[in-house]
């Protein structure tokens, strides 16, 4: 990127403020008169030139002002936007949303793709945390009625899974307690190929417990992969750039197509947790994005079990707000996993 003067980045920052405010060109005259600018409308009519000359900056025929390029994007967010922080009454909000739900992963999903939504304005995804593999955690075999045995599995991830058994014998509370409590010493942290060479020296009846859980926990596995949650994308469609079906419609295929959006977060985010990646204008990879831009980050715990989320809307948005909501959802996400998968 060409290096820009002091000056010449206020410009370029206040240009994208202003015409992400309004999704209007923004003129030398509006910007001196909105902030009190120490200089004349030709000297910054002069900045714009020369931003303009540099590829930061367009002119659209029917107006006098100017609005950011992709690259005028690009070098606002690389170097501009600075360390933004969500005010402390958000972050204390979303916090305890999500520690009303910390036990439940089925809630975590789409309780962080609804935040991310609203705290950003932007239509957000999440995708399940994946493990390795799934692990055991805790069972409990709870008899009901006759040959009826509820058995309750929980899993690593806040996994919960419960099926109910038909016993060839009826067995006492007792027994199943005490069955319960030898597998929970046996398989604690182990996968479902680990509990099922263990399985072969047990009794019948852990042993056929064993067995089941082992399946329960590869079916856990196969139910979860590729999972994604979204929220969010009815409002954004009202944005003036999407006003063009061909704009709508990428927009719509990186939200709802899974392959398609599963590709990008694979390619974009590398395995680091927490690093905050933005995607502006498909940076020329993706052509069905170039009217969009994407703020994407990894949460979890590298060891255990990570997943990804992000927002994704016009390159006309609002990236300090977008990047540290994004930085902070991910960063409660990634207390949540260590807590059910180390802790």
């Amino acid at each position: 990127m060409e290096e820009l003067t002091p000056r010449q980045e206020t410009i370029l920052r206040l240009v994208v403020r202003e015409y992400v405010r309004s999704a209007s060109p923004v003129g030398s005259r509006a910007l001196v008169e909105a902030y009190e600018l120490p200089v004349s409308s030709a000297t910054v009519r002069n900045d714009l030139a020369r931003l303009e000359a540099l590829g930061y900056l367009s002119h659209p025929h029917t107006s006098a002002g100017r609005v950011p390029t992709l690259e005028g994007y690009r070098y606002f967010v690389g170097r501009l936007v600075g360390d933004v922080a969500l005010p402390l009454r958000e972050r204390t909000t979303i916090a305890h949303q999500f520690y009303q739900a910390r036990r439940d992963l089925e809630q975590w999903m789409p309780l962080a793709a609804s935040v991310l939504s609203q705290t950003a304005r932007l239509p957000a995804v999440v995708t399940v945390p994946q493990a390795v593999e799934p692990h055991y955690k805790h069972l409990q075999l709870i008899s009901t009625h006759g040959h009826t045995v509820l058995l309750v599995l929980v899993a690593h991830g806040g996994i919960v899974k419960q099926q109910m058994l038909n016993l060839v014998e009826p067995v006492d509370q007792e027994a199943l307690g005490k069955a319960s409590d030898r597998l929970n010493q046996l398989c604690a942290g182990l996968a479902a190929d680990e509990i099922e060479t263990r399985a072969d020296g047990l009794p019948s009846l852990e042993s056929d417990v064993a067995r089941l859980v082992a399946g329960i926990l590869r079916d856990a596995e196969a139910g979860m992969s590729g999972t994604i949650y979204r929220d969010g994308l009815t409002a954004v469609l009202q944005q003036p750039e999407f006003s063009e079906g061909e704009k709508a419609h990428g927009l719509m295929r990186i939200v709802e197509e899974r392959s398609l959006l599963k590709g990008v977060l694979a390619d974009a985010l590398g395995p680091e947790v927490g690093l905050v990646r933005v995607l502006i204008g498909g940076e020329g990879r993706w052509d069905e994005l170039r009217a969009c831009s994407l703020v994407l980050a990894r949460y979890g715990v590298s060891e255990y079990a990570t997943g990804a989320l992000g927002v994704v809307g016009p390159t006309r948005m609002s990236y300090g707000r977008a990047i540290s909501a994004v930085r902070f959802v991910a960063g409660v996400l990634s207390d949540l996993v260590y807590d059910s998968y180390a802790g």
